[in-house]
Parts: C-alpha cells; structure tokens; sequence
C-alpha cells in the first residue's frame, strides 16, 4: 500500500532561532547530497538533533525519536508509528516496513532521521542495512554517540559551537528567557531586552570567558542562559569556576567534552533549589512526555507538595531542564535524554527510584483502566489520541510489570485493558507482542491472566491467525469454567463465535454468539466488546439470510450507540445495515451508510473496518452503474489487504460481493479495462482512496500518528483540565 502521507514528514516547527553552525550545515547537506547513510556523532548535548533536523528540513522527512524506546524489538515497530503505517497481519513489522518502501524508487526519496539510538545499536544497525539494501528511495541520517558501524556509512562527527556562535546562542536565549520571565513582554519588550543583552556581552568580558569555560556545548550554554533571571553573566561564571574546580579531575576515561557537559549539567543542578533538584530526578522516570496530572501525581509527597509541582516545574521550564510542547491532547513536556539520565543518577542515588516506579506504574495502570471505561462513551477519539500521546509510558510500565515476577499479573491486566486500542486503533501486532509475553508468565491472579488470554485470541482472529487464537480461548473457557469466572468464559465464548464466523461455521457462530450475549446480560455487562457480538451475530444472520433480524439486531447496536457516543462499534453496525440494504435493492441507502462507516473506520486507523467498507462501496457502485470506478475501489482494497490479513478472511460469505462486483465489471467494461481500472486502485493507497470515496481533499482526513510537532523552550505554562485519570491514580497497584 501507498500512501501519499510519506511524502509530508514531520519534523517539529522551530520555534527559537537556529544559531551559528553554517559550516557544519554545509558539509552535513553535502554529504547528505551524496551518501544514503549518514550518521550525525557527538557527545550529549552537542545539538546534533538540532543540526540534523535543520540539514534534512525537506519534503519527506520523518523523525523517529528512538530515546524513549527501551526494547530492541519494539524498534521496528517505532518507525512503523512515526511513518503512520497501520498492518494487522501477522507479518513481522520489518517486513511490513519493507514491503512499503521497497515500493519507493530511486526518483521517490523518503529520508528516514533516526534519532537517540545508541542504547538501541545492534537493533537500529540491522534495521537500516535492511532498509537500505531492499529500499531504494530510502535515505538515512541517524543521529546518536556512535557510529551504526554499517556499510556505506559516512560519518558526521560534531563538535563544539566556535566562540562567537557560544556567545550568540548565549544571549539569543539570554533574551528568550528574560522576555519569558516578564509577564508583560511584547514584541518590543522582547527586542529591547536582545539589545541589551548585546550591551552586556560587549562591556562584560564574563559572557565569552563564561561560554568558553563550558567549552562551547550549546546544551551547557542554554542551561547557563536559562540562569539570568536570578544571577548577572558574572555571578555565573563563579559558581561555574567553583564547580569546575571541584570535579576537575574526572576520570582518564572520560572524554573532555563529555566532562564538561556532566559538570555543566550537574552546575545547574547544584543550583536548583531542593524542590527542584527532588523534582528533576522524579520526573526522569517518564519515558516519553508527562502531563501535568501525571507530573503532580507521581512526583509528588516525601518533600514535594502535590500542589507546589506546578511552581517547581514552572522553573525547571525557566532552567531550560525542561521543555513544554503542545500536541493534540494539549500541553505536556519532556526532558532531554542527557538531562533525564542525569536525573535517574540522582534518583537511584536517593533510594527512591523503586518507589518512584511503581507510582508511575500505578499512573498508567490507571489511566488505562480509565480509558477501557471511557472507550464507551462520546470521548473515544480523545481516548484514542490519549493513548497514543501516551504510549512511550505505557509501554515502560508493561515492561517494568513483565519484568518483575512479583508484578505479572498487573502487566497481564495492563495489557489486557488496553484490548480497544489493539484492536480499534490498528494496533494488533503491537498488542499481540505485549500479549503474548503477558500469557507465557504464570501469576497469582487468574482474573488478569484470563483477560490476557481472551483479548489474545481477539487480536490473532483479526490477524487471521486462527490456531494460536482459538488455542488462546480455548485455555481461557477452560481455566475461566474452573475457576468459575462467568465474566470470562462470557468473553471467552464470544471470541469463539467470532472465530467460527469468519471461517464460514454459520450456525456455530450464532449458537456460541447468542450464548454470549446472554451472559453478557446475567452478568450486566454492556459495552463496545458486548455490542461488537451483537454485530457479528447479525453478520451470521444476514448470511443465512435472515436481513429482518441482522437489521433489528443492527438498528438496536446504532441507538445504544448514540445514546452513549459509542462511534467505533457503529461503524461495523453501519456495515452490516449497508450489507442488508444492498441485498433488499437499495444502493443509495447502502452508499449513505457505507460513507458513514468509512469515516468512522478510517478515523481509528481502524484498517479491517475501512477495507472492508471500501470492499462493500465497490459492488454498490458496479450496482448503480459506475463499474470502473468499481474497479478502482476494487484495487484501493486489494493494495490495503497484504496489511490486513487473508483477503475478505478467506471466507466464500464475506468473498461474495467481491466476486459479484468483479464479474459485473469485468462483463461492462471488458477484462482489459477492467484490469488497468484495478490497477489504478493499486496506486491510490489507503489516504487516497478514503478521501475519494468521501469526496474530500486527502488533508482534510485525520492526521497520521507519529510524534506531536513540539517546541522546545521555556513558555508560559497553562494547566490543563482536571482529568478523569486522577480517580485511577492508585487503584490498580
């Protein structure tokens, strides 16, 4: 599948100016001109994101921020999230990755910028020899500590800012941090306070001695800027000069600059308050960007009041330890990996790293127990989006409780809860790698290892991978019956019927759906997975043609729907009236609901609901006299099922429009018209074809997922709104 999408990138807007560095600039293009791999090395803090963001600010550029990520295996599926490529298929997701840009050639670049990967060497370094041998579109600028150590390789070594470009970045954010301090500066304010700060560094010869003391590390220089709201470039500089002295001595081992930074670094921090210095090295257990709730929750208590958080971290932003960015579920902030790490060191220091992990692990268990909740209910697309901001933390908190035997089964429930955004987000490969870890650990809480269970057999049915599914259900009906746990051998059942459903067992499929759907009302259990089995129950009626019940069952599923808000479950409710209406001779009405579930589908990255649909709108567009456009659509989904599983699940019910559509086409237009028309379709891909069936221009859908375009910076801070997550902070540990 193609999609137009890989073409845009997403590097961040920079929001403060690019100083100095035109030389490196330079040389760093050129080689990018003229190499396929080129790898950007240097100490922490150098500014070599800066500078290779700023060399690759091109069409086609995608940014994977790697820092964040801890397991090697889930490299692969980084780089799929940040280029917004949805699969749920069975397929390893390096294959997935090439089988997409293998399709890119020599005159379709895409430049892939891998950032932070030296803690992820091996993984990265074998990732991209592959890219880069089956890819020939693909270019790659890796930015880290070292080099990859792959063929081809040209390596980028940075160094320090010259003295005058130290200086100008000194008091370019000298300037951006005084005119933040001030709540009344303006433009003007802002310019005056540049001028003056010119003044200072041609009378005080404390501004050039101070920056070449930090030897030119720009990440040294901002933090010491950061500063000049309490102390004069003087003062500074002799606090600088008593540090430096204390830890002059280092180790043989340690490179010069990388000295200066731990001491430019540890400076700062030896200049913070207690509160700050406690709360720097309790914010470094996020993984990936924090919030403010999540911020005050799990940094808070033993010397650090809930509600003085704000303030405190108000100054770290000030400090420039800490960076605030706007994305789609508001503002968040993270730190930079170097300042972070600094921050563990502190923390394992303290004695209070364990602690700080399981009020973090308690966060994100909460979290998602709040967002299993609030999947049923008019929030589903903040949910969604709240889950994905989030996933460098939840991810952290599966791997902290998977790794621990005494925690299993909170990474069991942890993973389980999470089934809608597997399974409802296009998430399946990844949820199943979660999953499967999960289940292989044995706990002593069966209720968690049961919802592991169930929710795995649900994720490999819609990667089509029918064994290991049914052997998941089936040892979850067992163990749930012996335990009698009606809950699970409820859900457990209901998978089953799915199962049978989409391997043609009709009338097993409705005995074991309908037996389900009654436990589920002794039970009182009513949500998105509940209303999904009536769904599929009325799949198997309309199969065996029975539409007056598919319908009614349907028309039910729509209005709990939209008396609770529910979205996602809709649109498969959506299909199957599509579905009847078409059978009972009413294309309009099919085509008005189809476009209704396709938005829906699509807005969830949900694939199997969107080319399912697109299967569906083709007959009914053969049907109201349009076969090459049919055709076309025909295509569109045959380029999406490779991502999906086995086309239609292989099964002779669901194949069965297709192959009505096909010979309708094929009989008004000709085998060879209809074949370019199908091949036409083939080159949409997915964002194409979704935004010709709704007649909107490809930028008006929904973004793809990747990383928010952030700012980094010290900004004035707005608290978000009270979130739903502060009930779900402790419940789960």
């Amino acid at each position: 599948m193609r999609d137009h999408r890989l073409c845009d990138g997403n590097l961040p807007l920079e929001l403060d100016a690019f100083v100095g560095r035109s030389a490196e600039l330079a040389e760093l293009s050129r080689l990018l001109e003229n190499a396929r791999l080129v790898t950007v090395t240097g100490a922490g803090g150098i500014g070599k994101s800066r500078l290779a963001a700023r060399a690759a600010a091109r069409e086609g550029t995608w940014r994977v921020e790697l820092a964040a990520v801890r397991d090697p295996e889930l490299v692969d599926f980084a780089v799929l999230e940040t280029l917004g490529l949805t699969d749920h298929t069975t397929r390893p997701p390096r294959e997935i990755l090439l089988a997409h840009l293998a399709e890119r050639g020599p005159g379709r670049q895409l430049l892939l910028l891998l950032d932070g990967f030296e803690h992820l060497v091996e993984a990265c370094a074998e990732l991209v020899a592959d890219l880069l041998r089956k890819a020939p579109g693909l270019r790659v600028l890796a930015v880290g500590r070292r080099p990859l150590s792959v063929a081809g390789e040209r390596v980028f070594t940075l160094g320090p800012l010259a003295q005058d470009e130290a200086v100008e970045l000194f008091l370019s954010r000298a300037a951006g941090s005084r005119a933040s301090g001030s709540e009344a500066a303006g433009s003007e304010a802002a310019g005056s306070e540049a001028a003056g700060s010119e003044v200072v560094a041609a009378v005080d010869p404390a501004v050039p001695e101070l920056c070449r003391r930090l030897d030119g590390i720009p990440l040294a220089v901002e933090l010491a800027a950061g500063r000049l709201r309490a102390l004069s470039p003087g003062q500074l500089l002799e606090r600088l000069d008593d540090r430096f002295r204390l830890l002059a001595g280092g180790g043989r081992d340690t490179l010069p600059r990388h000295r200066t930074l731990r001491t430019a670094i540890g400076w700062s921090h030896e200049l913070c308050t207690s509160e700050e210095r406690l709360l720097w090295s309790r914010l470094s257990v996020f993984a990936g960007p924090f919030d403010l709730e999540a911020a005050e929750y799990v940094c808070s208590g033993d010397g650090l009041a809930e509600q003085d958080v704000l303030d405190v971290l108000t100054e770290l932003l000030a400090q420039s330890v800490v960076a605030r960015e706007e994305s789609v579920t508001g503002v968040r902030y993270r730190m930079l990996d170097t300042v972070r790490a600094y921050g563990a060191d502190w923390l394992e220091a303290s004695g209070d790293a364990a602690r700080l992990r399981r009020r973090h692990r308690d966060w994100y268990l909460g979290l998602a127990t709040w967002c299993e909740l609030d999947w049923f209910s008019p929030r589903q697309a903040e949910v969604a989006a709240r889950v994905e901001a989030e996933l460098p933390n939840l991810r952290s908190a599966l791997d902290h409780c998977l790794s621990d035997p005494d925690e299993t089964h909170l990474g069991q429930y942890l993973a389980g809860s999470l089934w809608f955004y597997w399974a409802g987000c296009g998430r399946l490969s990844e949820g199943r790698h979660w999953l499967e870890q999960a289940v292989r650990l044995e706990s002593d809480n069966e209720l968690s290892r049961l919802k592991a269970l169930w929710v795995l057999g649900y994720v490999a049915i819609l990667q089509g991978d029918t064994v290991p599914a049914l052997a998941a259900l089936q040892e979850c009906r067992q163990e749930a019956e012996r335990s009698a746990n009606p809950m699970a051998v409820a859900y457990a059942e209901h998978r089953t019927g799915c199962l049978a459903l989409v391997t043609d067992d009709m009338a097993r499929a409705e005995t074991l759906l309908r037996s389900s759907l009654g436990r589920y009302r002794e039970i009182g259990e009513l949500n998105s997975n509940v209303l999904m089995g009536q769904v599929e129950l009325a799949m198997a009626r309309a199969f065996q043609g029975d539409l007056p019940e598919a319908v009614s069952l349907c028309e039910d599923v729509r209005q709990v729907c939209e008396d609770h808000g529910e979205r996602w479950a809709r649109s498969y409710a959506l299909y199957v009236l599509a579905y009847a209406a078409w059978s009972e001779g009413d294309p309009a009405a099919a085509r008005a609901l189809l476009t209704d579930c396709l938005g829906a589908a699509h807005s969830f990255h949900d694939l199997l609901g969107t080319v399912l649909t697109i299967e569906l709108l083709a007959l009914v567009t053969a049907v109201q006299g349009d076969p090459a456009e049919a055709a076309v659509l025909q295509g569109a989904a045959a380029a999406m099922w490779p991502s999906v599983g086995l086309p239609l699940f292989g099964s002779a019910y669901y194949n069965a429009p297709h192959e009505r559509c096909e010979a309708t086409a094929r009989e008004r237009l000709g085998d060879q018209r209809y074949e370019e028309c199908v091949r036409e379709g083939g080159r949409l891909g997915r964002e194409a074809a979704v935004a010709r069936v709704l007649g909107r221009p490809v930028e008006a859908l929904p973004a793809p997922r990747g990383p928010a375009r952030h700012a980094q910076g010290a900004v004035a801070l707005h608290e978000p709104a009270a979130s739903p997550t502060r009930k779900g902070g402790e419940t789960a540990g």
